[in-house]
């Protein structure tokens, strides 16, 4: 039995201009889809699985490996499940990451210039009566000058309902998840951009802090990346480390793309020079589905960290410190004085007593 395959719905509002809205109504990694695509008032149903030939019979995405100049040939079911015909648009496009994390596909008002531009189907709709399918050949070319390395998109049927009620069109898509490895050198690398800490004292003098270190995940080679988390605060040469718990895997990146991640870190002792330590394990997964680790990306900044209610007790205490010693200081030569005083007037005294 085939997986179904994900859904995108694209929202068109007819204002005095026409925009568009793309939502992910599910997540679009192999393995995992969505069901039928159902318009609003129930009477149109469809569904879309990938055929069966040589390439598998029971697979829930595409995935191929191709060297530049090559073609594929491959093909969509398409079933129409609901009681009235269908007339389904049928095209290609590039996908990307959302900020979300998810998967999605630019909508057709949107260049396409990699998967969206080598897919071509043997037609640009597909008519089916209820209750049949209608299998939709396509065609891959990937250019002879293609850069090596991953590209993900898809292949969609759409259909576009006017709802008069709302004034808008819904543009509801049905699709299957294409990815494609351009044969030559692979290139997995992850960098580590626009690292930042910052640190928030408490009114405990004595107490701890909370730290947020933020940085950027930009996927700078040609493979689709994944990756393991991990990321610390400590002070000067590596003590008080305290370590961030549960970070989440990034989501897969293509290349190119880039992914903001902000990780608090709780309980950070006020270390006066605190350093950040984020790291990065690169996950590349193979057409088979197999996860290989790569070699760990490591990055460090520093900040300074001046808790300002230690800092006023510590001019505080300054301030009595200095304040005791000029008293003591002050008594010191009061007491002398007193002292050549009192020997002035003994001396005075005595030298009135002889002249007498």
């Amino acid at each position: 039995m085939h997986a179904p395959a994900t859904r995108w719905k694209t929202r068109t509002a007819k204002l005095l201009r026409t925009t568009a809205l793309s939502l992910l109504a599910a997540a679009a990694v192999a393995g995992v889809g969505a069901g039928p695509a159902l318009a609003a008032d129930g009477d149109v149903t469809w569904t879309v699985r990938t055929a069966s030939n040589s390439y598998g019979a029971t697979r829930s995405s595409y995935s191929y490996n191709v060297n530049p100049g090559g073609t594929i040939e491959d093909g969509m079911v398409v079933a129409n499940r609901g009681t009235a015909p269908l007339n389904l648009t049928v095209y290609a496009a590039d996908g990307f990451t959302t900020e979300s994390g998810q998967l999605d596909l630019l909508t057709r008002d949107k260049k396409s210039v990699a998967i969206g531009a080598w897919v071509h189907a043997n037609a640009a709709s597909v008519a089916i009566q209820p209750g049949k399918t209608a299998t939709v050949p396509f065609k891959i070319s990937v250019p002879a000058n293609a850069t090596p390395g991953d590209y993900v998109g898809g292949v969609l049927t759409s259909l576009t309902q006017p709802d008069q009620a709302e004034g808008i069109n819904v543009d509801r898509r049905l699709g299957i998840r294409i990815k494609l490895r351009v044969g030559g050198e692979l290139k997995p690398a992850l960098a580590i951009e626009d690292f930042d800490v910052d640190y928030k004292c408490t009114w405990n003098p004595f107490g701890r802090g909370d730290a947020t270190i933020s940085y950027k995940v930009h996927n700078t080679g040609n493979a689709a990346l994944s990756s393991q988390q991990a990321a610390s605060v400590s002070g000067p040469f590596g003590l008080l480390r305290t370590k961030a718990r549960d970070l989440p895997k990034t989501p897969e990146l293509l290349p190119g793309e880039s992914w903001q991640v902000t990780v608090p870190v709780k309980d950070v002792s006020p270390a006066i020079r605190l350093a950040a330590t984020a790291g990065l394990t690169p996950l590349l997964t193979d057409a088979s589905g197999s996860v290989t680790p790569l070699d760990k990306v490591e990055k460090t900044t520093h900040a300074w960290v001046l808790p300002w209610t230690l800092l006023l007790l510590l001019l505080v205490l300054i301030a009595i410190v200095v304040l005791a010693i000029r008293l003591g200081r002050r008594n010191r030569t009061a007491r002398k004085q007193r002292e050549e005083a009192r020997v002035q007037e003994a001396v005075e005294q005595r030298l009135r007593e002889q002249q007498q």
